[in-house]
């Protein structure tokens, strides 16, 4: 549904986003993620004909957003940064106004507003004018005005801002139900969103790409082995020798707990290797006290800070092999 190919956006001698390439299949939700002034809102505007690129292709069902930017435009619902609100014009009246400039057919228009009002969560405030709702509030119109046309793809930038935490999950849930009919891309820096709603993720930093996966794929990609915690008591340089020595150990990180003689270890192990019943079998047959085994996996955080710190354009395989 859409296939982004070397993409590039420079202003004067500052390049925004650099040589990206990507695609997102019919239905799919994809997290474009990334720390502020990554390059995400530049390449929304990009892909939606707000701004011309400096080089590369993009399509959008097949059109190119270039060469064929009205079709493009026609096929798309785009949420930006700040909504595109008439302050002055009713909720009601604002969503039949982007009917109408959307080309909704007017037997449809008044089913169509009274969908997105329904999606949006907003009937109540049909009548109400715009400039008097809350933030979050005119954030839903801005969403409600980007799925008043049905369109076959959604690109959302920040879609939860200025929300409370009710409508943030409402709006997840929107989003979420929009999947499957749709094709939307969602862009964010808050890591719980594309946790909670994507199928994939792309990370960006510095105009870059540097990972394009699902977050569980990310998560065992990047982690570079299985990780176990082992809370135990015992001596410490036994403790660190005994499970050291056990074969697709790669590294033993000790602390002390707190309890007296109660450590915790931090075992990695070979990736895609399960020694949780070795290293039981190890500590049992030391005659120590087990309190705690358990995998572990990278939270998408630590995988975002990974990517994203100085040598984040390293391929990560690369940086998973290194660590």
């Amino acid at each position: 549904m859409i296939e982004v190919q070397d993409l590039t956006k420079s202003f004067g001698d500052k390049t925004a986003v650099d040589h990206i390439s990507f695609s997102v299949k019919k239905g799919e939700i994809l997290g474009f993620l990334g720390p502020n002034g990554a390059g995400k809102t530049t390449t929304m505007r990009v892909l939606t004909g707000y701004l011309p690129a400096t080089g590369g292709t993009a399509k959008i069902a097949g059109f190119d957003v270039f060469d064929d930017s009205m079709e493009v435009r026609r096929r798309i619902g785009y949420l930006p940064e700040n909504p595109p609100l008439y302050f002055d014009m009713t909720v009601g009246s604002y969503l039949d106004f982007v009917a109408r400039i959307k080309n909704v057919p007017p037997e449809k228009r008044a089913a169509r507003v009274e969908a997105a009002l329904e999606m949006a969560k907003i009937t109540d405030k049909r009548n109400e004018l715009i400039k008097r709702l809350s933030r979050g509030y005119k954030q839903r119109v801005g969403l409600a005005q980007a799925i008043v046309h049905d369109p076959d793809v959604i690109i959302l930038d920040e879609p939860t801002v200025g929300l409370d935490p009710k409508q943030i999950i409402e709006v997840r849930n929107l989003i979420k139900g929009l999947a499957g009919s749709h094709t939307i891309i969602l862009s964010t820096h808050i890591l719980p969103e594309v946790s909670m709603t994507c199928d994939r993720v792309v990370i960006i930093n510095r105009g870059k790409i540097v990972a394009v996966d699902t977050p569980e794929n990310l998560t065992l990609q990047l982690k570079g082995g299985e990780r176990i915690r082992v809370e135990v008591q015992a001596p410490e340089k036994p403790l660190r020798d005994a499970l050291a020595q056990i074969s697709g150990v790669r590294k033993v990180e000790i602390s002390a707990l707190g309890s007296a003689g109660r450590l915790v270890a931090t075992v990695e192990a070979n990736q895609g290797q399960d020694l949780r019943s070795q290293i039981a079998a190890k500590v049992v047959g030391q005659g120590w006290a087990l309190y705690e085994l358990r995998g572990m996996n990278l939270s998408l955080e630590e995988i975002f800070l990974q990517l994203t710190t100085e040598d984040a354009t390293q391929n990560p395989t690369e940086k998973a092999e290194r660590n």
